[in-house]
């Protein structure tokens, strides 16, 4: 399977060659082979956008990392085998930014180069209120991954979601004017942007702005201020921080109609001269879904733009999705909890078990194919009792999505991961 989706990555690159469609520093061959034979105490090469690890992040490898798995790999980390090819991260928790749980800090120290916040950059939690901001969750935040010297992600700074009622109302609880609104975005956006500059280095500027047929979501804020309300926020963006990268983030981007959709936005933005440096896709991927070919195809059409692609919210859930529910991440679903879809209560399968091994595998095989720009992958959590899908679309669920158990001990999905190289 990677030698094919490496064929099509040189046919690929040859053909964005010839049509002179990405910046030179993009196509630059990176070598065929990863290190496989770093000594654990070493210092790790880190990705391009990241500084290195310190010493005393390495020194805390042997902790979290199971020593009867010590044959997967010399490197004993995700950041450092993937190095050469990208980013490594993990969304955390509040929890977690303050240090208050011991065995996912030394996982996220020891396998992580990168960092984004679950919650704790998003409107309803640090401007809670019209006169009122609450930095206390996000300083923590942002103090760990300076402490930890990780690339660190804001997200997000404008959504239709987790967004307080009052940010599109006046006092008396009407809706705001196209100018008044824009106010209050600028403000908002300067403000927590302004806060972290030089620190928080990628900004998911706007989140989940389409429908599924790559059409512009209807709402509150394209209601109220107009289609021109995402050129505004990365217009703001970089305007508070020039030296960020400002991102699109959505799901479901491997669908043709969305991913055509979101392109179709970022080269409108492009051709008005406003920075947006790269898409991320959200990868709330199943065990059937998304064929690879359509992530191939995905990751190839941004590639075309010019920009980076990232792959920010990974995880594979292996349960059964219930038939009402729409895939991918719209936070609004909430069904009724079903045990007929809640198969693996106490423990998963190893026919499920190894099915999640070869899916990890040969989706990070489609990742390696698109290393010149695909500059980072996120997962949407740091082991198996964090994650989100546990309670989404169905709460109450016990999934296995993520390369770390629910004792932060490594999964066969992981020792997969790390046998891949490059031929």
């Amino acid at each position: 399977m990677l030698r094919k989706f490496m064929l099509r990555g040189r046919l690929r690159k040859e053909l964005i060659l010839k049509l002179n469609l990405l910046k030179p520093n993009m196509l630059t061959i990176k070598p065929c082979l990863l290190a496989l034979a770093l000594a654990a105490t070493s210092t790790v090469s880190q990705a391009a956008t990241a500084v290195s690890s310190n010493d005393s992040a390495l020194s805390l490898k042997n902790e979290a990392v199971n020593p009867k798995n010590e044959a997967v790999s010399q490197t004993k980390s995700l950041k450092a085998h993937f190095s050469k090819q990208f980013l490594v991260g993990s969304a955390i928790n509040a929890q977690q930014a303050k240090r208050t749980e011991q065995d996912t800090d030394a996982l996220i120290i020891t396998q992580f180069n990168t960092i984004t916040p679950e919650n704790e950059l998003k409107w309803e939690r640090i401007h809670p209120k019209p006169d009122a901001y609450d930095f206390s969750l996000s300083d923590e935040y942002v103090h760990y991954g300076l402490a930890n010297n990780m690339f660190i992600i804001g997200h997000t700074l404008v959504w239709h979601s987790q967004t307080p009622d009052w940010v599109f109302e006046n006092a008396q609880g009407e809706l705001l004017t196209r100018e008044a609104l824009l106010a209050r975005m600028k403000e908002h956006i300067h403000t927590v942007v302004s806060r972290y500059k030089g620190k928080i280095k990628g900004w998911d500027v706007v989140n989940e702005a389409l429908n599924e047929d790559g059409s512009l979501r209807d709402s509150k804020w394209r209601q109220i201020i107009g289609d021109d309300f995402i050129e505004k926020a990365f217009t703001y963006a970089h305007a508070a921080d020039p030296d960020a990268k400002l991102y699109y983030n959505d799901y479901n981007l491997y669908k043709p109609e969305k991913s055509a959709g979101a392109a179709k936005l970022i080269k409108s933005l492009q051709d008005k001269g406003i920075p947006v440096h790269g898409v991320g896709l959200q990868g709330h991927y199943s065990l059937t879904h998304p064929a690879l070919n359509e992530l191939d195809d995905a990751l190839t059409l941004f590639a075309s733009l010019g920009i980076e692609s990232m792959i920010t919210e990974l995880d594979v859930s292996v349960l059964p999705f219930p038939s009402e529910a729409i895939q991918g991440a719209d936070i609004s679903q909430d069904l009724a909890l079903n045990k007929a879809l809640n198969p693996y209560p106490d423990g998963l399968p190893e026919a499920q078990q190894d099915a999640l091994t070869a899916r990890y595998k040969e989706i990070f095989s489609v990742f390696l194919t698109h290393q010149d720009t695909l500059t980072r992958v996120t997962f949407w959590g740091v082991n198996d009792a964090n994650s989100w899908r546990n309670n989404w679309p169905m709460r109450g669920r016990t999934d296995y999505p993520l390369l770390f158990d629910r004792n932060s001990e490594i999964k066969p999905a992981y020792r997969a991961v790390m046998t891949l190289t490059i031929d």
